[in-house]
């Protein structure tokens, strides 16, 4: 297996679904001569043409109510968002549209689009390009809501959500787009939405985190390993349908439950996941569940000093870890 950049992964998946199926079609902002702001789409418009990989204005709404029609009319069609922070115009076509056909036509249509937005902070995107915004779709019915930690899941889960016949959210967590990098399968791999990966296995702790938390989490477990403290971190790939037997296993091994993730603190998926377990396995804990996510702020800080002092990292999540282990 080769070893490849998240970014590279994503494309790949593009790249392979286009050639597989003549439905699938690319739409965005710059996603055709330029390649997409991040060049996902790289590439793309000189091997299937101007009709399949779409340039648009810049509308979010008029991509995602374009997407639609499309689906609507047998394509595939995979939007993309420069940045999630840019996605809040598309929220009607996204919730009130493409998440509902399937509800409303008592199941007889189904609504097969993807809209591929890059996520998050770490990179000094400031203000309007580094929110995290998953927990407003993981909320909706009808969606299904996907976040790769992974090259290998980037492409794998890419492919599953093109085949998939209702809409799917990809949120892909952009700091690690060149940072992240691993072997990616060959050939046509697709990784299943919904089950969640026992990113690496542990008694004393339950970690559960998903995107680039996903690797600090990682990182932290190194450290307080060897302090005895040995943790299970759980990589939730998708949040929404969310993978509650796989929580809960671990959760009733461990018991005890930290959750990581940068979106905000309040009604975060660190809630939801700390819900189930109350609900489901109170009585196998044995301390408190535990959240290291970022503060409720409005957006993230532009000065670099801030942005650093309110985003989880490896030091804070360890120190969590610690703290859960002795209670």
């Amino acid at each position: 297996m080769a070893v490849k950049r998240m970014i590279e992964a994503i494309r790949e998946a593009l790249d392979e679904e286009m050639a597989r199926d003549p439905r699938v079609i690319v739409l965005g902002e710059d996603v055709g001569v330029k390649g997409g702001v991040f060049v996902a789409t790289r590439g793309l418009i000189e091997k299937y043409g101007p009709d399949r990989v779409i340039d648009t204005p810049l509308s979010e709404s008029g991509i995602v109510g374009v997407a639609i029609g499309a689906a609507m009319n047998g394509l595939r069609p995979v939007a993309e968002i420069q940045f999630a922070d840019f996605i809040h115009p598309a929220m009607d076509q996204i919730i009130n549209e493409a998440a509902r056909i399937r509800y409303r036509s008592n199941g007889a249509w189904g609504c097969p689009v993807v809209v591929r937005a890059p996520y998050g902070a770490g990179i000094r995107g400031g203000l309007y390009h580094s929110q995290s915004v998953e927990s407003f779709f993981a909320h909706v019915p009808g969606l299904k809501v996907v976040i790769p930690s992974t090259p290998a899941d980037a492409k794998g889960l890419l492919k599953s959500a093109i085949r998939d016949e209702d809409p799917v959210i990809f949120l892909e967590p952009k700091r690690g787009y060149r940072a992240i990098q691993g072997e990616v399968p060959d050939g046509d791999w697709v990784v299943p939405i919904g089950p969640a990966r026992i990113a690496r296995e542990g008694d004393r702790l339950t970690a559960v985190a998903y995107g680039m938390m996903l690797h600090l989490a990682l990182q932290a477990a190194e450290q307080v390993a060897g302090e005895g403290i040995e943790v299970e971190v759980i990589d939730l790939r998708t949040l929404a349908p969310l993978d509650r037997s796989t929580i809960l296993a671990s959760v009733r091994k461990t018991g005890r439950l930290l959750v990581v993730h940068e979106d905000n603190r309040t009604l975060g998926m660190g809630a939801e996941v700390a819900a189930l377990v109350a609900e489901e396995a109170l009585y196998d804990l044995d301390a408190p569940v535990r959240r290291v996510t970022m503060p409720d702020l409005p957006a993230t800080p532009f000065a670099a000093v801030l942005e650093d002092a309110v985003l989880p990292d490896t030091q804070r999540i360890a120190q969590a870890m610690r703290d859960l282990a002795r209670e």
